[in-house]
């Protein structure tokens, strides 16, 4: 019995840790010239239409705003580049099956005969929230998008961890900025 307990808890921890990655891509316009960005400012009117509390949304930019710091970008009235967030979110139900099984027994001749044996089916259905953080970088005096990084992943409500999973949404995302041009 220990071990089945060991192995539901084994895949259980499988299921939820495989969950708690974000997965990033961005996309860039080749004909911008990310070395002359320099400061930034937000896109206020872009920023207040983002479906998501303005407790999040400060959270979000309070992440922003120290990424660019350790990239050396300042914030300034007279930015080169605008920074836009929007959001979506969707309901995901998981379901995984474990279903191990062994058994044995004496049988006459070729096909089927009887036999014991044992197993068991244990089936796991969560339910989680997937959140998709798209990061725009606009250039202020063209007012044309250069750059957009889009990070997606399980969400939390918990509080205390909120902080937490946004500043690693954010810092995934903005690690694949400035890009790297082939």
């Amino acid at each position: 019995m220990k071990t089945i307990k060991l192995l539901s808890f084994c895949l259980l921890t499988v299921i939820v840790s495989s969950c708690s990655s974000v997965r990033v891509t961005s996309d860039y316009d080749d004909n911008a010239d990310f070395s002359g960005y320099k400061t930034y400012a937000f896109f206020k009117e872009g920023i207040d239409k983002a479906d998501i509390s303005d407790l999040d949304k400060k959270r979000i930019m309070r992440a922003i705003d120290g990424e660019f710091a350790k990239k050396g970008f300042t914030k300034s009235e007279k930015p080169d580049m605008l920074v836009n967030i929007f959001t979506k979110s969707n309901k995901v139900i998981n379901v995984d099956q474990f279903y191990p099984g062994f058994g044995w027994g004496p049988g006459w001749g070729w096909g089927w005969g009887p036999g014991w044996g044992w197993g068991w089916n244990n089936t796991f259905v969560s339910t989680s929230t997937e959140g998709t953080l798209y990061i725009d970088l606009i250039d202020a005096n063209k007012k044309e998008l250069v750059w957009q990084g889009v990070g997606t992943g399980v969400l939390t409500m918990d509080r205390d961890a909120k902080q937490q999973r946004i500043n690693e949404f954010v810092a995934r995302i903005l690690a694949q900025f400035p890009p790297q041009k082939k």
